[in-house]
């Protein structure tokens, strides 16, 4: 009977699944990986034929109800197994293989051995396998879903805690700067008017850049439109002059054609070429030039 075979050749069946595990590749298996899974359900396996083998006049009739262990048995152990192999860096096509392994090792075996196995005992190892591998994968999915979600929101909220440190530090100078002019004892054109305009600089370009990753990662459509080259270089003239002589340095362009437009997202484009400003002005020696061309 099947049960006796699966009983006698245990340990036979439980190594043939470990070779297979490690013959598919990354992430490397190991005796652990396979000991809530494949060793447990095979347990559960050959319970579920010896109790339709001590079935009065069964006889292995294709017709006999098939006896399987408790639901909750396969479920726990298979839960846990998908589980386990969630956390191992495998895939969910992994998950559903390693449980096909027993079969195929089963059938291996009995073939090599002269085993003979009985339809209704076959009808029992594949309802076992369809139970345990939708456990296994639900799950797996479950706590994949989770920790999609859990990562996603710890990234967020480093993301946010960096844009706020950021955003007070920037404030928190320009409010001590106004103070400063407030009191009468400086003006706005000597060096506390520039760490004002330096600070107020660095405000609008945290925002600026906040708000592009913000549409980046909501995946939104580009605003195409067609807009003035000439116009667009203004713009991020009269912006950026404050942010250069802050810096000590100072922006220029050359004449640009009036006939020239761009087809393009305005919005972003004018946030990257900030950004890129920004970093001009900062690795920029004082009192040198930063061109800005088309």
């Amino acid at each position: 009977m099947l049960h006796e075979f699966l009983t006698i050749h245990r340990s036979d069946l439980i190594q043939r699944c470990r070779v297979k595990v490690a013959q598919r590749g990354p992430p490397a298996a190991g005796s652990e990986k396979l000991q809530f899974g494949i060793p447990v359900f095979l347990d559960q396996l050959t319970t579920a034929l010896r109790r339709l083998g001590d079935q009065p006049g069964s006889g292995f009739n294709p017709g006999t109800a098939v006896a399987l262990p408790s639901k909750s048995e396969i479920a726990c152990a298979a839960a846990r197994h998908g589980q386990e192999l969630m956390l191992l860096g495998y895939t969910v096509d992994q998950v559903v293989h390693d449980y096909g392994d027993l079969c195929q090792a089963i059938t291996e075996l009995a073939f090599e051995s002269g085993q003979a196995i009985q339809i209704q005992e076959f009808r029992t190892l594949n309802a076992c396998l369809d139970d345990a591998i939708a456990d296994a994968v639900t799950e797996y999915a479950g706590k994949r879903e989770l920790q999609i979600r859990d990562d996603s929101d710890r990234q967020l909220n480093e993301r946010l805690g960096t844009l706020a440190h950021e955003l007070r530090n920037h404030l928190g100078t320009a409010i001590l700067a106004l103070a400063a002019m407030r009191s009468g004892s400086v003006g706005l054109s000597g060096a506390t008017g520039a760490v004002l305009d330096r600070s107020l600089a660095g405000l609008r370009s945290l925002i600026d850049r906040s708000l592009e990753d913000a549409r980046l990662a909501a995946g939104l459509n580009p605003r195409h439109q067609l807009f003035s080259l000439n116009d667009f270089i203004s713009e991020l003239l009269l912006t950026s002059s404050l942010a250069a002589r802050a810096r000590g340095c100072s922006l220029s362009s050359y004449a640009i054609d009036r006939r020239l437009a761009i087809l393009g997202d305005r919005e972003l484009l004018l946030s990257a070429v900030h950004n890129l400003l920004q970093n001009a002005f900062k690795f920029t020696a004082a009192g040198t030039e930063v061109s800005l061309n088309a």
